[in-house]
């Protein structure tokens, strides 16, 4: 058995599993900021042996629902949900919603969350007759009960819309082949009303972004159509949906418009939510919703796909609508920090604290294999360092080139050589309750002399993608992050992100810009332009308007990209940026493309 577990700490698990009272302690530290991939107690792979390459964390799928002040969030495959009251502090709740005969392993997938009257009412993906809707009136407290035994028209990828004139839908679909679909639902009785009809099916030979693979070139399979969701704004219905494929870095959410729940709809043109580019890529699948404030949001979900095509976690961006009707989401900086809903800066809005050590030179006390230093600074969340133990005192130290203002860092661990005890399997399929990491930051001018930035040697929550915003910034040139505990696994980090400003000059503005759109596809540009030496990335702005840069792409280390996201029909506006660790440039001059 593995050292870390006695037999009696065993069967409490065990104990503590079965009768869902494990969650997770809350963070005692209240910040004003976040950053994506957000910090919650991502469950292991809910599969046993599901991966060549070993346990891993996934979810994906997420829905936030606000219930009576709190929010509310539901995954795929956790054994459970979140609850916050303020989008940074997530709580976990132990359940499993399955009935009995379902596979130990089996967990609700995509699940559909919505509020109707002062009742949370959920339903997973399932083909089958015989899955209950569930019901709650106390979801804090974990008491659900079933609103129906089955509902049996069933629904993969499956969203509930509750209309103002309080008549309910159901849309659903997740398939290459075939569209969503929608539905009325009496409210009462929840059972369909009438047949379902088609909403929607993608138009890839149309919309480029919609293409699949993560090159959008359609080769392999089809792109696949999922993740319904139906938000209502001035009276017009947004029925958001996923598309191409989940393990792409172009993974994001459409939308089309329309008067009436169940159609007719109109596409808009470019994604709703996309971020192909960047630490954290993806942004497909999720939900949209308001805040205690009003603002808008939405949540989906972000690609890893290393060690299987499903390795997942959970982004929050702030999103909105223009006063054209335009439903948008802003992911620019996107995993960068940003202002929660109750700070003083602005709901969503972008700290400005910029990135300050991509690929700066790194020292480690060790290293696995091929698993190298500048792996846990490349902004590439597939690429990561690990250690050759998860030993105590096994260090990490980025240098960020000279003297900075440091406001806040994240630390994102990697799965490496994660296993545990096969007594173990039923408790850690589907959830790691009471895992946890410890570990210390220091700061440094010289890296000679160390001071203490951060303590967390009794930490005792599970913090994946931790997150620390400093009370007070520090200058320093050098991070230094020691291992204390691992919760399993070596210690290995994907990302190990310094944010702040490098106390230098903003970068030059890019002086050359061209976009050369294919005649052979029209979806289809080659974007170049001159680099800029003091820059370390370039935001890339697209549209179908010169005023509506609702979506970007970040590129670093290069100074081409090429761009298949196109409307083949319409002209685009590109613009772009130059970044560094100071700020960003002004934009480049506009270009038009027919």
């Amino acid at each position: 058995m593995n050292k870390r577990f006695s037999a009696a700490s065993l069967s409490a698990w065990l104990l503590c599993v079965a009768i869902g009272l494990c969650g997770t302690v809350k963070a005692q530290t209240k910040q004003a900021t976040y950053c994506n991939p957000i910090n919650v107690d991502y469950g292991y792979t809910p599969i046993p042996n599901f991966s060549e390459w070993g346990r891993h964390r996934a979810t994906a799928d997420p829905v936030i629902v606000t219930y009576k002040g709190d929010y509310y969030l539901f995954s795929t495959n956790q054994w459970g949900y979140w609850w916050s009251s303020d989008l940074s502090n997530w709580n976990f709740v132990a359940r499993k919603f399955l009935k009995p005969w379902h596979k130990v392993y089996d967990d609700l997938c995509a699940p559909a969350v919505w509020v109707m009257g002062d009742t949370m009412l959920v339903f997973g993906s399932t083909y089958s007759k015989n899955f209950p809707i569930w019901m709650s009136t106390d979801p804090k407290g974990n008491q659900w009960k079933e609103a129906v035994d089955s509902f049996d028209i069933g629904g993969w990828d499956p969203d509930f819309f509750l209309d103002d004139d309080g008549k309910l839908y159901m849309y659903n679909g997740s398939s290459n082949r075939y569209p969503l679909y929608g539905v009325e639902i009496n409210r009462k009785t929840l059972q369909p009303i009438g047949t379902r009809k088609e909403m929607y099916l993608l138009e890839d030979w149309h919309y480029g972004w919609q293409r699949f693979g993560e090159y959008s070139d359609n080769t392999f399979l089809d792109p696949f159509i999922e993740g319904a969701w139906m938000t209502k704004h001035k009276g017009k219905y947004y029925l958001q949906y996923g598309a191409p494929g989940t393990e792409f870095s172009g993974y994001a959410d459409g939308v089309v418009v329309g008067d009436h729940p169940l159609g007719p709809f109109t596409p808009q043109p470019d994604p709703f939510s996309y971020k192909p580019g960047g630490f954290a890529r993806g942004a497909g699948h999720g939900s949209t919703f308001q805040d205690n404030n009003k603002n808008w949001w939405h949540t989906s979900t972000v690609a890893i796909s290393v060690k299987n095509n499903f390795e997942r976690r959970i982004g929050i961006w702030p999103a909105g609508f223009d006063k054209d009707g335009v439903m948008w989401c802003n992911t620019t900086f996107g995993d960068y920090p940003h202002h929660l809903p109750a700070s003083a800066g602005g709901s969503g809005a972008f700290t400005g604290w910029m990135l300050l050590n991509y690929n700066k030179p790194v020292t480690v006390s060790s290293t696995l294999g091929s698993y190298y230093a500048n792996y846990a600074v490349d902004e590439n969340i597939k690429t990561y360092w690990s250690a050759a133990t998860a030993g105590k005192g096994e260090w990490i130290q980025t240098d960020l080139g000279n003297t900075s203002t440091i406001n806040a860092i994240q630390i994102n661990y990697a799965d490496q050589d994660v296993t545990f005890p096969k007594e173990m399997d039923t408790v850690f399929l589907g959830k790691t309750i009471g895992l946890y990491h410890q570990y210390k930051l220091y700061h440094s001018i010289d890296g000679k002399k160390w001071k203490l930035l951060t303590d967390k040697s009794n930490n005792k929550t599970d913090v994946p993608h931790d997150y620390i915003e400093l009370p007070q910034p520090v200058q320093a040139r050098f991070i230094k992050l020691e291992n204390i505990h691992m919760p399993a696994g070596k210690f290995a980090v994907s990302g190990l992100r310094v944010f702040g400003n490098g106390n230098g000059h903003k970068p030059d503005t890019v002086k050359t810009f061209m976009v050369l759109r294919t005649e052979k596809d029209k979806r289809s540009a080659w974007i170049k332009w001159s680099p800029v030496d003091n820059a370390y990335a370039y935001n890339i702005y697209f549209g179908t308007g010169p005023g509506k840069w609702y979506n970007s792409i970040m590129v670093h280390n290069a100074n081409e990209y090429y761009f298949k996201g196109m409307d083949k029909t319409l002209p685009y506006y590109f613009c772009i940026e130059s970044v560094n660790e100071n700020g960003v440039s002004k934009k480049a001059h506009i270009i038009k493309v027919e």
